[in-house]
């Protein structure tokens, strides 16, 4: 694999591990209304995504701007209408992550992020056309497989991973589609796009101003470590693999967070679901075996 590829795949891996850790800040505030927790986050996100992008990164965002001018009037048009579309289906998929989170379960939400890589390898091959060969086929089967075994549960549970896997998956697929503009500027499109859509809402519903110093404390945290950061990493990740790559590798997502879920917020996890976590993780080992084979002859 040659260094290039290598950094992509690194950036992905790093992506989805860090958003395995997301459940114990939230935990630590948990106590206030989810609805409130997605406008601070995203508000706060924008302030420190747009301060960075127009202190360290103006020329990029400038050769975006010019990028997008030379476009003809139906691909820009295109392109304006999926970015928009990318920062809705983004800000429901913090939403409806927050609220299973902290009212419905953590294995809900973890359990989202093993429908969402499905939902983007078919989506992936379907819309994109991304190949899929036959070991990525069987890492598909070996996934749906552990997917079933672990859906014998609350329809409820159910039913809000997969709005939550929804809306996260194609978002991915929409990355994939819009191409080469600068992932920091499209992450700061896409956080003030989630601030117009969320804005009036939060004015409506606006009650008192949190002055709690531990509220802002977790809420820079989320937003830096567990929103700027993760979503830079799988946006730039999209640069160098298939989307259908980056769904597969979310698959480390939930087992990291039922990790979590387990050693530090010590919630039940019975022999079923430890067998089915250990066919997640050998179907993203078979769907990444030619990237993870290349990647050990680097390092011997």
């Amino acid at each position: 694999m040659s260094a290039g590829r290598a950094k992509y795949f690194l950036a992905a891996l790093s992506s989805v591990v860090i958003w395995g850790f997301f459940s114990i800040p939230l935990r630590l505030i948990q106590d206030y209304n989810p609805q409130d927790i997605l406008h601070y986050r995203i508000f706060t996100s924008l302030v420190i995504t747009w301060l960075v992008i127009l202190l360290f990164r103006r020329p990029h965002l400038r050769q975006d701007v010019r990028n997008l001018k030379s476009q003809t009037k139906e691909k820009r048009k295109r392109i304006i209408w999926l970015s928009l579309f990318a920062g809705v289906l983004i800000t429901g998929n913090w939403f409806t992550y927050i609220y299973a989170v902290n009212e419905v379960s953590l294995k809900s939400a973890a359990f989202a992020y093993m429908v969402c890589p499905l939902i983007t390898a078919i989506g992936g091959f379907f819309i994109l056309k991304e190949e899929l060969s036959r070991l990525k086929i069987i890492a598909v089967v070996i996934a749906i497989i552990s997917i079933v075994i672990l859906a014998q549960g609350s329809f409820r549970e159910v039913m809000w991973s997969v709005i939550i896997a929804a809306l996260y998956a194609f978002y991915l697929i929409i990355q994939r589609v819009v191409g080469n503009t600068d992932k920091l500027v499209m992450l700061g499109i896409h956080l003030l796009i989630a601030t117009l859509i969320t804005l009036p809402i939060f004015l409506a519903t606006f009650d008192a101003f949190p002055f709690d110093l531990h509220f802002w404390v977790i809420i820079v945290i989320i937003s830096v470590l567990f929103t700027v950061v993760p979503l830079f990493l799988s946006l730039y990740a999209l640069m160098g693999m298939p989307s259908s790559t980056l769904g597969i590798i979310i698959y480390l997502n939930p087992i990291v967070a039922f990790a979590v879920a387990f050693f530090y917020f010590h919630e039940g996890i019975d022999p079923h679901q430890l067998y089915a976590y250990s066919m997640l993780f050998a179907a993203v080992v078979v769907f990444n075996w030619g990237t993870i084979k290349e990647l050990v002859k680097r390092s011997s």
